[in-house]
């Protein structure tokens, strides 16, 4: 297990434009190539966007897009025509494919938090696709099968156990609270990189915790 703590993530984003950003992988100019991705995820990226704030119209291809929003309101509208708002507890899942272009913007008046988080497809190419999971009940998986991945979110009481899946990688990622993982404590923003999964567990420290897990095939 290779734990990555939230202050040693790679610092973006534009704060005069109300934009924060903290990567978890070798990202535009903070290049590391011994930090390009583990199992299917190339990215995980912690914005923070005051009201106002975003991302103008840019493009993306070849790569599965998943948000998650922690606090406030994302506003998104791509190419295909659609518009959406995703809140906190929704899944978004934006397949790029052969190429498509998106605005993100925080057009509420509180400050929005979010994970993005961009995996690898199996295979270039296709149309793209979008989909919005509302509102995903705890321990209920999103299955990703263009990047051979499936996210669990979990969100745990004090003292409360969840099993990681045994797989060839786990990506796990501490939203809010405190997680002790394979006898490491980990808190918001802290992430945990482990390989050949066997009856691992994790457990909350604190009220109120909620943990991502991307379970992913090898390659």
């Amino acid at each position: 297990m290779d734990v990555r703590r939230a202050h040693e993530r790679y610092q973006g984003g534009d704060p005069a434009a109300g934009i924060e950003t903290r990567h978890a992988f070798s990202f535009g100019p903070h290049y590391d190539p011994d930090n390009l991705r583990f199992g299917a995820v190339i990215a995980c990226n912690e914005e923070r966007l005051g009201p106002g704030a975003g991302f103008g119209e840019h493009p993306h291809s070849h790569t599965e897009i998943v948000t998650w929003v922690v606090e406030g309101e994302l506003t998104h509208r791509d190419s295909t025509g659609r518009e959406t708002v995703i809140r906190p507890g929704d899944v978004q899942h934006l397949s790029t494919a052969s190429g498509v272009r998106h605005v993100e913007r925080n057009a509420g008046t509180a400050p929005l938090t979010f994970l993005q988080m961009w995996l690898a497809p199996l295979a270039p190419g296709g149309d793209p696709r979008y989909e919005v999971v509302p509102g995903i009940a705890d321990s209920t998986p999103y299955a990703l099968p263009e990047a051979g991945a499936m996210l669990h979110v979990r969100r745990l009481s004090a003292g409360e156990r969840t099993a990681v899946p045994d797989a060839a990688y786990v990506y796990a990622h501490v939203v809010r609270g405190k997680i002790r993982l394979e006898g490491e404590e980990l808190g918001p923003g802290d992430a945990a990189r482990l390989t050949d999964t066997k009856d691992a567990e994790a457990v909350a420290m604190s009220p109120a915790a909620e943990l991502l897990l991307w379970e992913m095939r090898a390659p």
